[in-house]
């Protein structure tokens, strides 16, 4: 653990992205006490060696794009961009089933913090792939469909992806509190996956600084690409990332 680096995706005087890992999390929390839990903000701190400002979350399951400030004011200068249209997520991710239209919006309002007051929230979906395989997932059908989708939640809501897609019922695979408790023993069972097929794919961002707009991407980990393979689905080729020299 003492060598593990973080892929750094971009980097100025103001900012630094990285491919998070699945299981880490962003920072330490009230409610993770393991003495052993990998902290992307500790790490990172360590590898570039100066402090680090979190942005944004990512959930612990969830790998992909997350971004820093290098100083508190530079932070303070992108977290209000959030709600607006000068901060895009893309996320990929592998759900259950075929949707029934190839782009659509869900739009459901959803509990803050999954116990509070309702609110409102809005997730945008396109399927890249989908295919149907000849093995069965449950007892009802022979064989099993499932879709490669990228989304994009207009809204911050706490597990909104996995939430609203639930909703729908085309549950994230390796979803274990959202999710469908069959699918992902199929996959454990079949495939020896247990992760959650959730990957902050791009991220866009117009700097607060240089006004340009920075577009970053961050490669699948390789068990989303191996089950993509064995389930049929096609991955999208990697866009452009506008990179710093670091």
């Amino acid at each position: 653990m003492e060598n593990l680096k973080l892929e750094i995706l971009y980097q100025d005087e103001f900012f630094v992205a990285v491919n998070k890992p699945a299981g880490m999390l962003v920072h330490r929390t009230n409610i993770a006490f393991e003495e052993n839990v990998l902290i992307a903000e500790r790490l990172l701190r360590e590898q570039i060696g100066q402090k680090v400002y979190p942005l944004h979350r990512i959930d612990r399951p969830t790998s992909g794009v997350l971004v820093f400030g290098l100083s508190s004011e530079s932070a303070s200068l992108v977290q209000p961009l959030f709600p607006t249209e000068d901060v895009k997520k893309f996320y990929l991710t592998v759900v259950r089933g075929y949707m029934t239209e190839n782009h659509g919006i869900i739009e459901h309002p959803l509990k803050k913090k999954l116990i509070g007051d309702l609110q409102e929230a809005k997730t945008e979906y396109w399927t890249l792939s989908q295919n149907e395989i000849p093995l069965a997932s449950t007892s009802r059908y022979p064989t099993s469909r499932y879709s490669l989708l990228k989304v994009y939640p207009h809204t911050g809501r706490m597990h909104q992806i996995r939430r609203h897609l639930a909703h729908d019922r085309h549950y994230v695979i390796g979803d274990s509190t959202h999710g469908d408790n069959r699918q992902n023993h199929f996959f454990r069972d079949t495939f020896g996956m247990e992760n959650l097929l959730l990957h902050a794919w791009q991220f866009e961002f117009v700097h607060p600084m240089t006004k340009e707009t920075i577009k970053l991407e961050a490669d699948l980990p390789d068990y989303f690409t191996d089950i993509c393979e064995k389930l049929g689905l096609a991955v999208p080729p990697n866009e452009n990332n506008s990179k710093s020299s670091f």
